[in-house]
């Protein structure tokens, strides 16, 4: 079913989608409390929006979300308490101590059948399904692992880090905005190749098309939205709220 390079040689129509969501980080910058996938966002969890935004493409009919290690009971009966498509699945299995961990072990939950991963942010709750379909889109096509992802607006400047925190920088070289790129999620793969990732690279990876870029396979890049920026800071709690309320005015509700 999969060639040497990892991709799928099974007919497009026969590819089923599951969503990994990874849920078990504590995300200290949002400041005290409780996980950050479980702070509210407009009076429901973050993670329960998370979970929408992925079974809002028809593409998708398993969503794994991976647990605080000692939270699956907790997480699950949340979103037992929200309504979700019908003909999307959500499973909950627990979590590791790293992100990398707690794919992988939603990867190891998946039942067989799925040839199409994407690996989502749970704190990217509001990521428009157009986004999640043009990247399942892409990895249907034939790319072994696709991100979405949107221009910079800022010059961007590689520095020496400094020692200490708040310290000056030196300044090493000023990179060519127009060849940068701010990577979002759901980020896509065949299973094979993102298995094959796991299975293989070691060390500290930031996301799983890093993973896979060190593999030496290519990863396609598709346009990523404004709307799927990562709730990191109480300011981005804020402009969350302030994007839910334009959706409410659009939508007429």
């Amino acid at each position: 079913m999969f060639d040497e390079d990892g991709r799928s040689n099974a007919p497009a129509a026969e590819a089923r989608t599951a969503a990994v969501i990874p849920a078990a980080g504590r995300g200290v910058r949002l400041g005290p409390g409780a996980p950050k996938a479980l702070r509210a966002l407009n009076g429901t969890p973050m993670l329960v929006h998370a979970v929408h935004a992925m079974a809002a493409s028809r593409a998708v009919s398993l969503v794994v979300v991976v647990a605080p290690p000692d939270g699956s009971a907790e997480v699950k009966s949340m979103l037992d308490a929200h309504a979700l498509p019908e003909r999307t699945d959500v499973l909950v299995v627990p979590g590791g101590q790293s992100r990398q961990e707690s794919v992988r072990l939603g990867l190891d939950a998946l039942p067989p059948g799925y040839d199409i991963v994407l690996v989502h942010d749970a704190a990217r709750p509001l990521v428009p399904v157009d986004t999640v379909d043009s990247v399942i889109e892409a990895v249907r096509g034939g790319a072994p692992a696709v991100v979405p992802a949107v221009p910079l607006a800022d010059t961007v400047k590689e520095v020496e880090p400094a020692e200490v925190a708040g310290a000056a920088e030196t300044v090493l070289a000023t990179p060519v905005r127009a060849r940068l790129r701010a990577v979002q999620t759901p980020q896509g793969f065949d299973r094979a190749t993102l298995v094959r990732a796991h299975e293989s690279v070691t060390g500290e990876v930031t996301d799983d098309a890093g993973m896979v870029e060190r593999l030496g396979l290519p990863v396609v890049v598709v346009p990523g939205h404004e709307e799927a920026f990562k709730v990191t800071r109480p300011l981005d709690l804020v402009l969350a709220e302030a994007v839910l309320a334009r959706r409410r005015l659009n939508d007429g509700f």
